[in-house]
């Protein structure tokens, strides 16, 4: 890597003119001569208060925000509050839709009796099988898969066409009496709404894959006004490869979804009753427990059944040939020929569910509408209808819950039918979705009883583990399949370099600079001695610009041009941070159509990324065989100071002989240019154990630091110090370069080498060859003690 001068216009500094120190006191910088950033004049009445409330105002610039700061963590949190809106408003809109089309059906059906009911599911479902064909392939099926790939890094489209056609679409088919739910659709609008608004305000993969997430998370809680449930289903289920911000946005779009769908419709339209949940059991009795093993094992048989009977369906009607909407017509005449043929509750869809979960009538009936339920299902999903499998799950499971309830009813005459049927609703959706967490949840937030946790969690464990036996893996898993998408179990995404590597791996530091009251002639003086094209532009330390090429037309010498840089350089540049992706930092180059970028810890200036690195980076990585990842060192003492200064100073700290001399020469330059003081000790260990899990003594490490904070403190300076226990002095010493962003390395050299094919040591030779910041070494006067330098080191900062 690069050595470069922070800033090359300034004099390399001798401390014989600043400091009055003789000469011995400095021995040599390697690699790169030791230079000097002067404090620049700062404008009459500028403080850094007012710097901060520039920026701040800055920042809340409309445009502005939604260009340069899209990523942001408040604005990722504005994003979410209105992708809950949206999500919300689609899932009303969704429910009105489907409840009109239903009605309209009854109606029809009254009047001209139930031979009605095939005809209306042909015609209704040959229109919507016509509207995906046309306008949105992508928005036949649940959608839950998709959205599932979708967040995979697979790609698969997602946008306000395969939003409103999934709407229409789903409110056909559920409006023609098919017996699937609107939840799984519900999922896919709300990503599919999330990445809409990720393309109007554009922003990088990362970040849209983050919205998407928390749309799918914010429409099923609007679907089933259960927030928390809403959260689990995305980690358990969608993305288990989950960040923090993720989770922060999916909580706050979930709860915005969730509370705005309550307000506008009050509770879900499950059917749970206030009269079934009144008659739940108040307390688990151990008496019980072998129906809810029963329960759970029967759940789980069952569920693994359906999931192979809707892979076996989608794969008959794949060997059919048919067009989508002739699918979807036909499984619509079948389902309404079959609910005709059943007592005229089972007309309307709503009455059909109504009737499994409360279970009014014979557990005979109630078998028989089981079976029903089961097998439409099946063939609606089989088809590529636009629904989801949600709700069928628990109005399925609430059936199968009541019939293992009257069984227990009939020989022990404990619990509650109804107790059964809520856990049977948990314990089959677990079975058919594989998600025992948020199947526990979601029942729980639809009833509000605690009583029901433990019954809940006892069949949702049994139906897991005996569903995973029956027939493994997640269906939606096995539903992206055949179109050639293969995900574990687990199915995080794999990391290509783009994901892998951060911005840290790529940028180079230090940097060249310019500071900000520079005059042109300067300017011009330091572009004819760099090879650069680009200057990041400092002001106090802080980054407060950027001056490309296209600015250096604009300098002139004389007349009445700008005379100093702040004046032609770009203000407030597109900044990143070290910790963010390659992608993320590819995505910037792009979008702002920009040659570098600076990355930037705080407001300080740690290394700038161009696109030529991105290439040298990719090009050492696709290369030959990755280098060997030593085992990393691990901080076992640290204290943290303020960050004021305008860089670092890291200073190791090893010979007890020398510590005060280098301590006080290293303040004297901290002090000098402003910087901060990072004190290191390192401890090495055996190859054979590892850093984290070997103890090691602090005691006279920590006393040392401590004294090191007092002597900072007496001398006002923002000191910093770790301990690190590493296998090897110099690899410790580079990460500790690399993790503190070290602007400078000083090290005390007694000043002779212990071997031949060594020029100064060991640790320092490879420090020359790979420390990517200055680096100074210091060593006594021969035949003079260095404490009486270091005490003239001291008086002079002192």
């Amino acid at each position: 890597m690069n050595k470069e001068a922070r800033a090359l216009p300034r004099p390399a500094w001798n401390p014989q003119e600043e400091r009055g120190c003789t000469p011995h006191c400095v021995a040599m910088s390697v690699g790169t001569s030791l230079v000097s950033e002067s404090i620049a004049p700062i404008r009459p009445g500028f403080t850094p208060s007012m710097a901060i409330l520039q920026r701040w105002l800055a920042f809340f610039h409309p445009l502005r925000s939604l260009s340069k700061r899209s990523v942001d963590v408040r604005y990722a949190l504005i994003e979410a509050c209105i992708i809950g809106l949206f999500s919300a408003v689609a899932a009303l809109f969704l429910k009105a839709g489907i409840g009109w089309l239903g009605g309209w059906r009854i109606q029809a059906t009254t009047l001209l009796g139930g031979a009605t009911l095939p005809l209306m599911g042909l015609v209704m479902g040959l229109l919507a099988g016509w509207l995906i064909e046309q306008f949105a392939p992508e928005a036949a099926g649940g959608g839950i898969p998709q959205v599932k790939a979708v967040l995979a890094r697979f790609p698969i489209a997602l946008s306000l066409r395969v939003a409103a056609v999934k709407a229409i679409a789903t409110s056909l088919v559920l409006g023609a009496g098919m017996t699937l739910g609107r939840r799984g659709p519900t999922v896919h609008i709300g990503a599919a709404l999330a990445a809409q608004l990720s393309q109007w305000v554009p922003t990088s993969p990362e970040h849209r894959r983050q919205m998407i997430a928390a749309g799918a998370a914010a429409g099923l809680a609007a679907g089933f006004n259960t927030p928390i449930a809403g959260v689990l289903f995305v980690v358990e289920e969608l993305m288990r490869d989950i960040s923090g911000l993720t989770l922060e946005t999916a909580i706050l779009a979930s709860f915005v979804g969730a509370a705005l769908s309550r307000a506008l419709s009050g509770s879900d339209d499950l059917g749970l009753s206030a009269e079934m949940l009144s008659h739940t059991a108040r307390l688990f009795n151990p008496k019980e427990i072998p129906f809810y093993l029963l329960l759970g094992t029967a759940a789980g048989i069952l569920g693994a059944v359906f999931n192979r009977g809707v892979l076996a369906a989608l794969a008959f009607n794949r060997r059919l040939k048919l067009r989508l909407s002739w699918r979807i017509g036909l499984a619509g005449a079948i389902s309404g020929g079959v609910i005709a043929l059943l007592p005229p509750v089972f007309h309307d869809n709503a009455g059909l569910r109504e009737f499994l979960m409360m279970s009014d009538g014979h557990w005979q009936i109630t078998a028989i509408a089981f079976v029903t339920h089961f097998v439409l299902t099946i063939v609606a999903y089989g088809a590529g209808a636009p629904g989801g499998l949600f709700a069928p799950a628990l109005v399925l499971g609430s059936a199968l819950g009541f019939l293992v309830g009257t069984g227990q009813e009939y020989f022990l005459g404990l619990g509650s039918a109804n107790t059964y049927a809520l856990a049977g609703m948990g314990a089959f959706f677990t079975a058919v979705v594989r998600v025992p967490v948020t199947s526990i949840v979601i029942v729980f937030e639809m009833t509000a009883d605690f009583n029901l946790v433990l019954p809940l969690m006892v069949v949702c464990a049994i139906a897991y583990v005996v569903g995973e036996s029956v027939f493994a893996g997640s269906l939606y898993t096995h539903l992206l399949v055949p179109s050639g998408i293969h995900l574990s179990d687990d199915h995080q995404p794999e990391q290509n370099l783009l994901t892998r590597l951060r911005a840290a791996d790529v940028m180079r530091s230090p940097v060249e600079s310019l500071e900000a009251d520079m005059t042109v002639e300067e300017v011009l003086q330091a572009i004819a001695r760099s090879h650069h094209r680009g200057f990041p532009v400092l002001e106090r330390g802080w980054l407060v610009g950027i001056v490309t090429q296209g600015d250096f037309e604009k300098l002139t010498t004389g007349g009445s041009g700008p005379r100093y840089l702040r004046e032609i350089m770009t203000p407030g540049p597109i900044v990143v941070k070290p910790s963010v992706s390659l992608s993320h930092v590819l995505y910037l180059l792009n979008r702002y159509q920009i040659s570098r970028l600076p990355v930037v810890e705080g407001h300080k200036l740690v290394g700038i990324i161009t696109r030529s690195d991105i290439i040298r980076t990719e090009a050492e990585q696709l290369s030959g065989q990755p280098p060997v990842q030593a085992i990393p060192s691990y901080v076992v003492y640290q204290t943290r100071s303020p960050a004021i200064g305008r860089g670092r100073l890291l200073l190791p700290l090893a010979n007890p002989d020398t510590v005060l001399e280098l301590l006080r020469v290293a303040s004297a330059i901290a002090l000098h240019e402003q910087y901060e003081l990072e004190c290191l000790q390192v401890i090495t260990i055996p190859k054979h154990l590892t850093p984290s899990e070997t103890p090691v003594d602090l005691a006279a490490g920590r006393k040392l630091m401590e004294t090191v904070e007092a002597m900072g403190a007496e001398w006002h300076l923002s000191v910093h110090t770790q301990i690190r226990v590493g296998h090897d002095v110099a690899e410790t010493i580079l990460e500790a370069i690399g993790d503190r962003h070290i602007n400078l390395l000083l090290m005390g050299w007694k000043g002779s080498a212990t071997s031949p094919d060594v020029i100064f040591g060991g640790v320092v030779d490879v420090l020359i060859r790979r420390a990517p910041c200055e680096l100074v070494l210091m060593k006594p006067a021969p035949g003079k003690p260095i404490s009486s330098r270091a005490g003239k080191v001291a008086r002079q900062i002192g």
